[in-house]
């Protein structure tokens, strides 16, 4: 049977330091609280006070954390949002949601009215969502995905940045996550160690707009390249050895 909004928690991080989040959050604020049940964010330290106090006037719980990675970020989320009652959850980077609130909002919701139907779901890129990317991360994550892709048994993009889980999922993957990246991680706890199936979609709001997705800092050419070769052979290594 197909679910329903408003049965679905959001989770969600950012590291927004200079607030380029701000006004399109505040444009999409009423909206994304329409489609969730709860919201429930952690906000890195360095974060700029007036995302911040944005925050506070909306209807997300937040919680201000240390910077201390993606991984740490993630997991201090879920817990947070298990402190509620829901029993569905989207995971989704905020930088992730907003892009994808702003250009496909009935794809958003059509995707979180399905959540209820699956133990968990990676939620991937289409091909042309894909390919908005940098190419720096278009050509590590496709070794990245084959690797994972490899071990669950089917095609899949597991380094989109949102997925999708039960309580019993997220009761699992909140004892058992530990990983530098969480990105593969968790869909093999759900996978391997909870024994739930793993579904998988493709999605076009998971594009990549520079101005909201890109990085928080100028690096070089070169650094870029290594950084994302760096993440693919992280994550590979967790697809590989999570629950075994």
């Amino acid at each position: 049977m197909k679910g329903s909004l408003l049965t679905t928690a959001l989770v969600t991080v950012t590291h927004d330091p200079e607030g380029r989040n701000i006004k399109i959050f505040k444009e999409l604020q009423y909206t994304l609280e329409a489609i969730y049940s709860k919201l429930f964010i952690t906000i890195s330290e360095e974060s700029s006070l007036d995302l911040i106090k944005e925050i506070e006037k909306s209807k997300f719980k937040y919680k201000i954390i240390p910077k201390n990675g993606a991984a740490y970020a993630r997991r201090e989320a879920l817990k947070f949002a298990l402190t509620g009652e829901s029993q569905h959850y989207h995971y989704c980077d905020f930088d992730r949601l907003l892009t994808w609130g702003k250009n496909y909002i009935t794809e958003l919701k059509e995707v979180v009215e399905d959540i209820p139907n699956h133990d968990y779901l990676i939620i991937g890129r289409t091909e042309r969502a894909m390919n908005t990317h940098p190419i720096e991360w278009i050509e590590t994550e496709k070794i990245t995905n084959r690797i994972f892709s490899i071990e669950l048994g089917k095609d899949a993009d597991v380094t989109a940045g949102s997925c999708a889980f039960s309580r019993i999922s997220a009761d699992f993957i909140n004892q058992y996550s530990k990983e530098k990246m969480t990105d593969a991680e968790w869909a093999m706890i759900a996978l391997r160690i909870a024994k739930r199936q793993v579904a998988y979609c493709a999605v076009e709001g998971l594009e990549y707009q520079e101005e909201i997705n890109g990085l928080n800092r100028n690096v070089s050419e070169s650094e870029r390249w290594y950084s994302r070769l760096n993440l693919s052979l992280i994550i590979s290594q967790t697809a590989m050895k999570v629950g075994k």
